[in-house]
């Protein structure tokens, strides 16, 4: 009893004594006091000490384990803060070292590992599953092999090992014949592996071992930073909005976390998740197949009200200044828990590259109800589907974000009533924008490619009191309510299905919209065609645009060549008044504080004339020039 006393003491002048720095280094133990000369060993050690303003400072090394803090912080001026030191390479690693591989034949190699080696949780036993989530017919593990820091591609079969055949469908053709097999009894897990011309004992192999690397295993978990790690490897199962969505870092339904500044990559699924936990319901679809997902997804929804799905309590995160790559479901997603949240200038690329399973929730950004939440200046490539947007996005913004090279598309809205702002975005891949929603302003965008828009008649869908989670009503989508203000369309790409009438190049597709549209100021180029609802416009339909996307390092340029770009065209300056509002929510295109807006500076932040120049540019030219956009 004195003990347990002595302990409670100490605890309560740990809490409410001056905020204080933990140091963490390799050579360090946690029998330490934590100081600069007496550092702890582990990161999570740290986690069970610091209390609201503590600051953890992590040195140069690898860390193989799982972060669970036991408690967040305050507010926002009164966070605990998780950090590398600072110019130390600071590694937070899901995996584990394997050794003492054996070779089978030329190239094959067999390792046995007792399962005992994987504690509670064996990812080679565990299957990829979930709503929404589709295997192509095969299992899927959530663990992986690494060669040198390079995920191997799993097979279903033996036989794909031994006699590997490459991948013509997907980008890395040839990586796609390096790939492992394994089998998992009651003693032992064995794993095979073609590692083609390296012999994995001069080479580093890693498994994924751990379902994630920072994770509060509990809520009310607030007011956390995570800076400067490089985080990856991790066994991350499917994140489905019906599911707990646990990546390899993920704030389990928590409030105000900074994520900023980190490395993250090589995630079997997702690489952040801000979203929902577990108790309002776990791939329910999946366990019941009698209803719709859609309805079970809307059951989910008022659950999560019920289970306090506020502003005040979830939500209001910061990712920024991330890069975020080789993850096979999403680089950044969230069910509900990312509403009131920042996303802003992350490099996000490379995801869903080896392709070996697909699903309903995959893409560079993917969220459900990104309510009030703002997208701003990211830069999305490489990965299928860009940004996606699926269900609930009101007084949603996408501004000043670079998209290139997604081969679905760049833009994403799915059954959506809005408001949703789309501004000076460059959207350069095939597909620019595919919408089955209503409710959105796209203005000053540079859009290189096709769009698609078609109403959604089957689903209902809620919408929201403004600038909150409490649901006002559901509706179905018609199509239409949309704004197209002072775009610029290339018309650039393959001849369109003459059978499809959901896509073009401009905006024609809007002939057939059942609400209406508002269309003023744009440029139509090449195969791009103007809708019969455009008031204002500009159409060269015999010029083609050339552009390019020249990367040079970590700086982008656009090599653009346009013709008239005349500033005798009659735009208007965009402000909420102007924009008006969406019908289904009757809220206005304005700011999450409820204070109107004007789109009044452009991609590169230079201040909009009163009459401004179409698409994301202010000061644009006819002829060839070079932009940096990145």
């Amino acid at each position: 009893m004195k003990h347990l006393k002595l302990l409670s003491i100490l605890l309560f002048i740990t809490l409410f004594c001056s905020a204080r720095e933990y140091h963490v280094s390799v050579t360090g133990s946690d029998k330490n006091d934590g100081s600069a000369t007496k550092p702890f060993k582990t990161i999570n050690f740290a986690a069970q000490l610091a209390v609201p303003g503590d600051v953890v400072t992590v040195h140069s090394g690898t860390w193989r384990e799982w972060i669970n803090p036991a408690r967040g912080g305050e507010s926002d001026a009164k966070r605990i803060v998780y950090r590398a030191a600072a110019g130390e390479k600071v590694e937070i690693k899901g995996s584990e070292v394997i050794t003492g591989w054996k070779k089978q034949k030329e190239g094959i190699w067999k390792v046995t590992i007792p399962n005992s080696f994987f504690k509670d949780y064996n990812p080679y036993k565990d299957s990829i599953y979930g709503d929404w989530f589709s295997n192509h017919g095969r299992i899927h593990h959530t663990g992986e092999v690494f060669l040198n820091g390079k995920s191997l591609y799993e097979m279903e079969k033996i036989e794909k090992v031994i006699h590997p055949v490459p991948n013509a469908n997907i980008r890395d053709t040839e990586g796609s014949t390096c790939t492992w097999y394994c089998e998992s009894d009651n003693i032992n897990t064995t794993i095979w592996a073609n590692f083609q011309n390296n012999d994995p004992g001069k080479s580093l192999v890693e498994l994924s071992t751990r379902r994630t690397c920072f994770y509060p295993d509990k809520p009310g978990i607030n007011y956390l930073t995570i800076s400067g790690f490089n985080i990856s490897q991790a066994a991350t199962q499917w994140a489905a909005p019906t599911a707990e969505q646990i990546g390899m870092i993920s704030t389990n339904w928590n409030k105000g976390w900074i994520i900023e500044n980190n490395i993250i990559h090589d995630s079997k699924c997702s690489g952040i998740t801000l979203g929902k936990e577990r108790g309002t319901g776990h791939n329910v679809w999946s366990a019941n197949k009698s209803l719709d997902g859609s309805l079970h997804y809307i059951e989910v929804t008022f659950r999560t009200l019920r289970n306090g799905w506020s502003k005040a309590n979830i939500g209001s995160h910061i990712v920024r200044n991330n890069e975020i790559f080789n993850c096979e479901q999403t680089g950044i997603c969230g069910s509900m828990g990312a509403a009131f949240s920042l996303i802003e200038n992350n490099h996000i690329h490379h995801i869903w590259t080896k392709r070996q399973f697909s699903g309903a929730e995959i893409g560079g950004i993917k969220f459900h109800a990104a309510i009030d939440t703002k997208i701003v200046h990211n830069r999305i490539h490489d990965t299928g589907r860009g940004i996606w947007l699926d269900w609930m996005a009101q007084g949603t913004r996408v501004s000043k974000n670079l998209l290139y090279n997604n081969d679905l598309e760049d833009l994403f809205m799915e059954v959506d009533h809005g408001p949703t702002l789309v501004d000076n975005n460059l959207l350069m891949s095939v597909n620019g924008i595919r919408t089955q929603s209503q409710g959105a302003a796209f203005v000053h965008n540079l859009i290189a490619g096709q769009l698609r828009m078609w109403p959604e008649p089957g689903r209902f869908t809620p919408y929201h009191l403004p600038h909150s989670t409490e649901v006002a009503g559901l509706s179905t989508i018609f199509s239409g309510d949309d704004r197209y203000y002072n775009n610029i369309f290339l018309g650039n790409g393959p001849e369109l299905n003459k059978n499809d009438n959901r896509s073009s190049y401009g905006l024609v597709i809007y002939n057939e919209a059942k609400l209406p549209v508002w269309i003023s100021g744009n440029i139509y180029y090449n195969r791009a065609l103007p809708s019969n609802k455009d008031r204002i416009k500009v159409e060269m339909p015999d010029f083609k645009p050339d552009f390019k996307i020249n990367e040079v390092g970590n700086q982008v340029f656009l090599i653009l060549r346009l013709e008239d770009i005349r500033s005798d065209l009659k735009t208007s300056l965009i402000t909420t008044e102007l924009l008006g509002k969406a019908k289904m929510a009757n809220e206005g295109f304005e700011n999450p504080d409820g204070t109107p807006l004007k789109i009044d500076s452009d991609y590169s932040g230079n201040s909009r004339s009163a009459n401004p120049m179409a698409g994301p540019f202010e000061f644009v030219k006819s002829g060839e020039q070079t932009i940096k956009i990145w």
